[in-house]
Formats: structure tokens, C-alpha cells, sequence
């Protein structure tokens, strides 16, 4: 069994200047650049036998759309295949498929709902 090893992290120490004149020495912070996190959109993919009710439904209980919206979503969906419900990051995007899958499966739908990366 191959594995790989760790990659050994160099941490961030404080830069040290010289000695500034009178005897105390100063140490600068260094700030680390942080990034924000992927994104990932939760997609939900049209199937012939969800009903249309049932769909609105689950976009208006799990990602907090008004009926209206959730219409258009579901539309969406049914017209072009697939369509977005919602932007998160990817733990709650993973949460959402979860709740999503299971609130189908108890309802005996065939709903699929998976989550990607948000294109750049």
C-alpha cells in the first residue's frame, strides 16, 4: 500500500529588526492572506415522476425560497433538466443535498439533488 508522506508546514515566524538604539528589540507581525471558501451550488436534476408540488416544497422548506421563486426554480428544472437552488459553502451545500435526498426518499420520489463547484 503506497501512501504519501506529510508535507512538513514551515510555520509563520515574527520578523525581528535590529536592535532599534536604546536596547529593546521589535518584532512585526506578519498577516497571513486568507482566502474565502469555495463555493458550491446545490443543483436539483429533473426526473419524470416528482411532482412539481412536491419540489416546490422542498426549495420553499430547505433553502428558504418564497413560492414565487421556488416556482421558477422548479421550471427551471423541469424545462432545462437542472437547475440551481442555492449558493453555500461546501459543508452546508452537503447538508442541503442530504436533507434534500432524505426528505425524497421518505416521500418514495426518485428526486436526485447533488452538489458542484461554482464555475469561475
Amino acid at each position: 500500500m503506497a501512501t504519501k508522506t506529510p508535507k512538513k508546514s514551515t510555520p509563520i515566524a515574527p520578523r525581528v529588526q535590529e536592535d532599534d538604539g536604546d536596547g529593546t528589540v521589535v518584532l512585526e507581525r506578519r498577516t497571513q492572506k486568507t482566502r474565502p471558501p469555495s463555493m458550491y451550488q446545490v443543483v436539483m436534476l429533473n426526473d419524470d415522476y416528482t411532482p412539481m408540488e412536491f419540489v416546490v416544497m422542498v426549495i420553499q422548506e430547505f433553502f428558504s425560497k418564497d413560492l414565487e421563486t421556488a416556482t421558477q426554480i422548479m421550471l427551471q428544472i423541469h424545462i432545462d433538466g437542472k437547475g440551481v437552488c442555492g449558493v453555500y459553502s461546501r459543508d452546508v451545500a452537503a447538508t442541503k443535498v442530504d436533507q434534500v435526498m432524505d426528505a425524497a426518499q421518505k416521500a418514495g420520489h426518485p428526486l436526485q439533488c447533488v452538489s458542484e463547484p461554482v464555475p469561475t
